[in-house]
This record gives C-alpha cells, structure tokens and sequence, in this order.
C-alpha cells in the first residue's frame, strides 16, 4: 500500500514537473534528439539537474518520495524494505536522482516568453495529500501499519475460503 502510494506520488510529481519544463529551453543536442521529445520532457535523469531552482516545492516532494523508496526510517518507505536487505543497492540510484536535482546547475533557461504557467489544483491537492500521507509515518506509525495487517488479513482470509 505505501509503495502503491509512493509511486503515484512520484509520477504525478514528475509529470508536474514535465508540464514546467515547457517554458525553459536548453541547447543540449543530447535533450533535442530523443525519439518522444513532444511526448515527455523528461526522459533522462540528467534532464532534472538543478531543477530545485526552478520549483523547489516540487523538487522537495520527489526528495521526500525518493526517501520513502530508499527506506529511510521515518517514512513510510521504511516499514515496507525493513524486510528487504537488497535494497540498499536501489537507494543507490534513487539518492542519485536526489543529487541531481539538488546539487547540480541546471541546464535550462527562461523563454523570452512570459508566460504563467501554473499547476491546477486538483493536481497541487493531490501532490501535496500523496506527500503528506508518506510523511505522516513520522508522527503515527501504528494506525497505518494496524489498517494494512487488518487488509492483509482480510484479504488471506477470502483468498483461502475460494
């Protein structure tokens, strides 16, 4: 349930931060020549440097949902990899897109064009819900934790009885 909701927060936030990119153009012959360029601004990791700059308030809700995959203790990452031992090799990959969000210059600049882009805000109201809900683990574990064994108790159950 939580990596369900990670996920979903993670994309949402990375298609958010695709729709921003349309007004910043760079002249990186690497960007131009993707096969789905219309499709997607954001196909490679490198595409998201210094983005902290343009939007930090995104940027930090794609931090705190690469927390949650790497596991750190006080997210809701933590309570599904506590089992899993093998996951430190993916908090590899997922702390590197965190430095490159924060820690490099970013490769865009502004358009000439003024334009106001703004999120809407059924998408801000469910960026903001999917990023609170994987950091309220931090003030009451238990409610959530004790939800989830009671589904997957449920669930056993019902599979069992077919």
């Amino acid at each position: 349930m939580q990596y369900i909701l990670t996920n979903l927060n993670a994309f949402i936030v990375i298609i958010a931060i695709g729709f921003s990119l349309y007004l910043y153009h760079t002249n990186i012959s690497e960007y131009n020549n993707l096969s789905e360029k219309n499709n997607s601004p954001i196909q490679l990791i490198s595409q998201l440097k210094g983005y902290f700059s343009i939007n930090p308030l995104l940027a930090l809700c794609l931090a705190i949902s690469m927390f949650s995959f790497v596991g750190l203790p006080p997210l809701a990452g933590f309570f599904g990899k506590q089992m899993v031992l093998t996951s430190v090799i993916g908090a590899v990959y997922y702390l590197y897109i965190v430095k490159t969000i924060y820690f490099d210059k970013t490769d865009y600049k502004k358009s000439y064009l003024f334009v106001e882009v703004t999120l809407s805000n059924y998408l801000s109201i469910i960026i903001a819900i999917l990023t609170l809900t994987i950091t309220i683990f931090i003030l009451m574990p238990n409610e959530p934790l004790n939800l989830c064994s009671l589904l997957a108790s449920s669930l056993s159950e019902t599979i069992n009885f077919n």
